[in-house]
């Protein structure tokens, strides 16, 4: 399996990134990814993650007083922000049917508040300085709707990516460009869990989190700087529409 962190991508030396949901899994990849690339990163998680060469900050992207300390910390700390990288997400398997009120608005506080939350905080001072990269962690579920009884999670991730089109077209004259990538089948301990999931995928294999930090680093970079709006599937061919 290649490895993420081994790529080289110019438009990281000196900038500042903000991963969200960064303690482990693929956020914790993207952010040592984004490290390797030569960026000042910063780790957000509930709980203060411990990642080699990032600074971790604790943050519920749910509460907006926390979000803007947390992110006034990772600027009195490293500055403004230029990369951020909406990652924090939950993911609840329910029957449409059990899925009570408050368990829809977790899903959607988190998956979709946060993500909001924390790209007005940083948009701003993006427009700015005239620069900018915002991707969100979406997912096949947001377009297909879902192959498990997910639909909270299906609709937040749909929403996170509109969003993400949204905020692409309201900046894309201030050099800020915003988009998505939408996983499926990516090797996390949940996933590792389901038995013969691998044989549903095309390419014969389930994902690997470097399969999704790997297209986050260039959708960061300034090779992607003709890439706006976009929601890129890294899925194996699971979905193709």
């Amino acid at each position: 399996m290649h490895d993420a962190t081994a790529m080289r991508l110019q438009g990281f030396d000196g900038r500042v990134a903000v991963v969200t949901g960064a303690a482990r899994g693929i956020g914790r990849r993207i952010a040592e990814t984004l490290h390797a690339q030569g960026a000042h990163v910063a780790a957000l998680d509930v709980a203060r993650p411990e990642v080699p060469g990032v600074v971790g900050v604790e943050a519920d992207v749910t509460d907006e007083a926390g979000v803007r300390a947390a992110l006034d910390e990772v600027e009195a700390r490293l500055g403004p922000v230029d990369v951020l990288v909406l990652n924090a997400g939950v993911f609840v398997i329910e029957p449409f049917a059990d899925v009570t009120l408050d368990s829809w608005r977790r899903t959607q506080a988190v998956n979709l508040d946060g993500a909001y939350l924390c790209a007005r905080r940083v948009l701003p001072g993006m427009q700015a300085r005239g620069h900018g990269r915002v991707v969100a962690i979406g997912s096949s579920a947001g377009i297909t709707g879902g192959s498990k009884a997910c639909a909270a999670y299906a609709a937040s991730k749909g929403g996170l990516m509109a969003l993400t089109k949204a905020i692409a077209q309201e900046y894309v004259a201030d050099g800020i460009t915003a988009n998505a990538v939408a996983p499926a089948l990516i090797r996390t301990p949940m996933v590792d869990a389901m038995p013969d999931l691998a044989a549903r995928v095309p390419v014969g294999r389930l994902g690997e989190p470097d399969d999704v930090a790997a297209c986050v680093a260039f959708l960061c970079s300034d090779h992607a700087s003709y890439v706006t709006g976009a929601v890129l599937d890294v899925n194996g061919g699971f979905l193709i529409h």
